[in-house]
């Protein structure tokens, strides 16, 4: 991988983290037409993903101080309501990490025709928002769980997270602007978590062939265009302008289906 790869799927990242046309799926597309070897790229992609987590965290570092500092006032409030409904909304990811890691690891080998359907799917469930005009509930344990479900599903590489996540939230009523700040903060822990367990159990020797300034580029790169996705993505959900998205990702998903 050279430091125009890097910064183009750097860039993909970073754009399609947060908006939701899956981030994995544009990888591992992006890998195919760059024709980089997927399962030697593993370093980059635990790089690009820390700084789309850097970016979420930048936007959102006013609502996550506030969400600690009532934590550690060792009382039940808000704020810990808010952490647990998180950790609730983790426990899908979780069982799947555990126990169907390799089943997982399996699907990310280049394999376009099963993105492209995966993007279809996404497109639909995007399009499936449309049925639902009343979004007025807040956020609540059953909601958490159900929105992690969501979130699950979205280790399929073409499945959206931020896609599935928000669709899934708003198809069961909740507020436009309370689902897509809670589906950004849900995601913070499992991708570190997922990441530092990439790293452990990686082959770092067979990694360096990629190179430090490609890695470095890739991070900044994924860093500023997710920060900007992020603010965007924010903007687009309070509009309710999801069907344009649900358009591209169908369009993507048939080429990908097409020229597979």
């Amino acid at each position: 991988m050279n430091w125009f790869e890097a910064l183009i799927l750097g860039i993909v990242q970073g754009l399609t983290e947060f908006l939701p046309v899956s981030s994995s799926g544009h990888l591992e597309l992006g890998k195919a037409i760059l024709g980089i070897n997927a399962e030697r790229s593993l370093i980059f992609t635990v790089i690009v993903h820390g700084a789309t987590v850097l970016s979420t965290i930048v936007i959102f570092y006013k609502d996550i101080l506030q969400l600690l500092k009532g934590l550690f006032l060792f009382k039940w409030n808000e704020e810990t309501s808010y952490l647990f409904k998180i950790a609730v909304s983790m426990i899908p990811v979780v069982i799947l990490g555990l126990f169907f890691s390799e089943e997982i690891e399996a699907l990310f080998t280049g394999n376009v025709r099963f993105v492209g359907i995966m993007l279809i799917i996404t497109s639909l469930l995007l399009a499936s928002t449309y049925l639902k005009r009343s979004n007025l509930r807040k956020i609540n344990f059953l909601d958490s769980f159900i929105i992690g479900i969501a979130q699950s599903l979205a280790v399929l590489p073409g499945i959206s997270r931020s896609g599935a996540t928000i669709a899934t939230g708003l198809l069961i009523g909740n507020r436009k602007e309370n689902i897509a700040k809670f589906s950004f903060l849900m995601v913070l822990i499992p991708i570190i978590g997922a990441n530092a367990k990439d790293l452990i159990s990686s082959d770092m020797s067979a990694e360096t062939s990629i190179g430090t300034l490609p890695l470095i580029i890739g991070f900044i790169a994924a860093f500023i265009t997710g920060t900007l996705a992020c603010k965007w993505m924010i903007n687009i959900v309070s509009r309710g302008k999801l069907i344009y998205f649900s358009v591209y990702c169908f369009v993507i998903g048939t080429l990908a289906i097409i020229f597979a």
